[in-house]
């Protein structure tokens, strides 16, 4: 056998044996009379002493990364040389045999347990010495047990796993479409699957009745830290369901999930409306972990003769112990609000004995002034932050600031999962007055509100919740879900208001509305990140640290070179022609 067991395994229970071992070498020491190599593979590192009179003086020359097959046996390291940082620490191997498999030239990058100060691009570059890294390791094994778990939950909830098409039409799924050109139909076009969404719903109507995939999808995006052009995504579906089965079939997967990373299962998950979230938080995928809620004040200025208050909505937060802050941090927050679409920024220090200091206290009168402090609850320190206007403005001005001043670390505060639900159908009027969809077009409308879609009143409209829900944790939106329109009438009715005619509406989407005269179940389903879950659980605030072979912010490989261009012979047996970029306009 080439190894007896992996080095990771050992423990002060070996002492004795004779093993056999490879692996890389993470580490040398020559103390002249004899070597002392740390010896790593995929379980785990483990200390070989190796005596140049045993095993030959070539081991002077061996180099880090070089890779190794060692013979010997286990004892316990000497009295006060144990590593209690290794799991292996209690133990090292004596070496009676040393085998070079292979050498090495130095990495350009130390192999450390973690490599925050070396260039992502240079790591993405020689990513396959980047993923010798312990860290890397337990990402990416840790990923391969979250997949395992929700595998085997999904199993045991009754469902089945179906692969869906790589190779589709382009259909509309709110970005842009990767595209592949045929060769046996020049001038025709794949395109790559944003979503199974379509072909999940004719499996309904095929009558799988529980279906899920961990599926690979693609969006031409702009990437930034929880986005990439592919991703992982797990995919579900449900007949003769609604929104509650399937938030019960995901909490139990993402449960099993977490139990199997972690040790342990999260409680019962909460829940809000999407307009809670918004007034709370300024966001529709609040970070719960920590408060700083947004505060109604419009009460409290009611009647106010400060100009700048009396506006449709007036949002305060409290930010704990930051009133001794800098005039020129305070400067920035103003800035920020001002980038983010506010008119300006209000800002308050409160003093002791709970009194304001502020620039714009000679316009506030002594009952608002104290109706601030009550209404938020600001104690001496805080620091008040309060922004005016429109109110969806307001929300989210102050959503971000909340983020920006008080948002721990993702891996800080545990993990804390939350449902929000009763999301509008449509999330504003074009300058047509004509509803903007805010889910794809097959989401169900809320049965409360059917009879708003009859209005010709675009607040109406406005109002109208739809049967969607969305999964969030530590702040980043897991994935979304909704219960689907499976009757015609509605369909139309939805395809009318976003201006799809019937002619369009069967040239776009004419495969799934001719299954639907079959025979459509209700149905419903969802769908989430793994790349997403798998980061929060391993405590990254950037999923391109839980993917083996990421693209950099840019979208590009710089392991393969990707993208690249194609030979003339390619474009010529493609049917295509490449044109040069017009130039930018001054």
């Amino acid at each position: 056998m080439m190894r007896t067991q992996v080095v990771g395994t050992l423990r002060a229970e070996d002492v004795g044996k004779h093993v056999a071992l490879c692996g890389w070498v993470a580490a040398r020491r020559d103390h002249g009379g004899v070597v002392f190599l740390d010896l790593r593979d995929a379980s785990g590192i483990v200390q070989i002493v190796a005596d140049p009179s045993q095993v030959g003086e070539a081991v002077h020359r061996v180099g880090r990364e070089w890779v190794l097959r060692i013979e010997g046996d286990v004892r316990a390291r000497p009295e006060g040389t144990v590593n209690s940082d290794l799991p292996t620490g209690a133990v090292e191997v004596s070496a009676d045999t040393l085998e070079v498999l292979n050498e090495a030239e130095p990495p350009p990058f130390p192999l450390a347990e973690r490599a925050d100060d070396v260039d992502e691009v240079l790591r993405l570059r020689y990513r396959y010495l980047d993923l010798r890294r312990p860290h890397m390791q337990r990402n990416l094994r840790l990923r391969a047990t979250v997949n395992a778990a929700l595998r085997n939950s999904m199993a045991g909830q009754g469902f089945v796993e179906i692969e869906t098409p790589m190779l589709i039409a382009s259909t509309p799924e709110g970005a842009r479409d990767f595209v592949v050109p045929s060769r046996l139909q020049p001038g025709a076009f794949y395109a790559l699957p944003q979503s199974p969404q379509l072909f999940k719903q004719l499996l309904m109507v095929g009558g799988l009745d529980k279906y899920f995939q961990i599926a690979r999808c693609l969006r031409d995006e702009d990437l930034r830290a929880d986005r990439q052009f592919e991703f992982m995504q797990y995919d579900a579906e449900m007949s003769f369901a609604d929104q509650e089965d399937v938030m019960a079939v995901v909490t139990e997967a993402v449960g099993a999930a977490i139990e199997a990373t972690t040790g342990s299962r999260p409680g019962e998950v909460p829940r809000m409306t999407w307009h809670e979230a918004m007034e709370r938080f300024g966001s529709d995928k609040p970070d719960i972990r920590f408060g700083m809620e947004l505060v109604d004040l419009g009460a409290v200025f009611a009647e106010t003769e400060f100009r700048a208050f009396q506006a449709d909505a007036v949002k305060g937060i409290c930010v704990s112990g930051l009133g001794e802050v800098s005039r020129s941090t305070v400067d920035n927050l103003v800035d920020r609000a001002k980038l983010l679409g506010a008119a300006g920024l209000v800002w308050m220090r409160v003093k002791e004995g709970g009194g304001l200091d502020a620039p714009i206290l000679k316009f506030l009168s002594e009952k608002e002034q104290r109706g601030i402090v009550d209404v938020l609850g600001a104690q001496p320190g805080d620091l008040v932050l309060i922004v005016a206007g429109e109110r969806r403005m307001a929300n989210h001005v102050l959503g971000i600031l909340r983020l920006d001043l008080g948002r721990p670390p993702v891996n800080e505060g545990g993990l804390q999962l939350l449902w929000v639900v009763d999301f509008p159908l449509f999330e504003g009027l074009d300058a047509d007055r004509r509803p903007i969809p805010a889910h794809h077009p097959f989401t169900m409308p809320h049965p409360e509100d059917l009879e708003l879609l009859d209005s010709s009143s675009g607040e109406d409209l406005l109002a109208v919740r739809s049967q969607a829900y969305d999964l969030v944790l530590n702040g980043w939106e897991l994935g979304s879900g909704s219960v689907r329109i499976h009757s015609p009438a509605v369909q139309q009715k939805i395809f009318s208001f976003l201006g799809i005619e019937p002619e369009e509406a069967q040239a776009r989407f004419g495969f799934l509305l001719d299954a639907f005269r079959f025979g459509a179940p209700p149905h419903a389903g969802f769908a989430f990140g793994i790349d997403r879950l798998t980061a929060l659980l391993a405590g990254e605030e950037n999923i391109r640290e839980v993917i083996a072979f990421p693209k950099t912010q840019k979208g590009a490989d710089p392991l393969t070179g990707a993208p690249s261009p194609l030979d003339p012979p390619q474009l010529t047996e493609l049917g295509l022609t490449v044109k040069p970029r017009p130039a930018p306009k001054s």
